[in-house]
């Protein structure tokens, strides 16, 4: 088992309303395990070890981080590169909680698991320096190249984009489409 401390410590880089969703997620996860091996043991009448099974059936390391708007940060305080087109795809907003699965053969598996309360914003698409913004207001968020390529956007373009609901400090936003 994990120290709490240490988990804490490692984390503490992290904005405290993640870390808060983190904890309230777990929660869940928790809670909805509970039921299920109840559900289990009203059904087949034996309380079997749960947790051995899914350990064995289970290859590969395990870590949950955070998305930063390009890589994930994990709880392990190392960033993980996120593709660009899962993210790009699956719409990741700076703050979701994303869970990576390294299987034995080094083969990285995403899964986002905790997505953060998000806003839509509409502005427009610009480039600069090699990298491309969306201009909301006096705002800019940067969005994926993988996105602009995928959405055919062109500088100029309007484009909806989602940001976390806070968006206090958001850099990145996910494009949600051209339009």
């Amino acid at each position: 088992m994990r120290d709490p401390q240490n988990c804490e410590k490692q984390m503490s880089e992290i904005p405290e309303k993640q870390v808060k969703r983190l904890r309230s997620l777990i929660q869940e996860a928790e809670t909805s395990l509970a039921a299920a091996k109840e559900l289990l043991v009203s059904m087949v009448g034996e309380d079997a070890d749960l947790t051995a099974s899914v350990r064995e059936e289970s290859t590969g390391k395990i870590i949950e981080g955070v998305f930063d708007g390009q890589n994930m940060v994990g709880s392990d305080g190392k960033t993980y590169p996120v593709p660009a087109n899962y993210a790009s795809k699956s719409k990741l907003v700076q703050g979701d909680i994303l869970k990576l699965t390294i299987a034995d053969d080094g083969a990285f598996m995403y899964k986002q698991i905790g997505p953060i309360p998000r806003k839509q914003l509409v502005g427009q698409l610009v480039q600069r320096e090699g990298h491309y913004f969306v201009e909301v207001g006096k705002r800019d968020y940067r969005v994926l190249l993988a996105s602009v390529t995928y959405f055919k956007a062109k500088p100029g373009d309007q484009i909806s984009i989602n940001v976390p609901a806070d968006e206090v400090d958001a850099e990145w936003a996910a494009i949600e489409a051209a339009l």
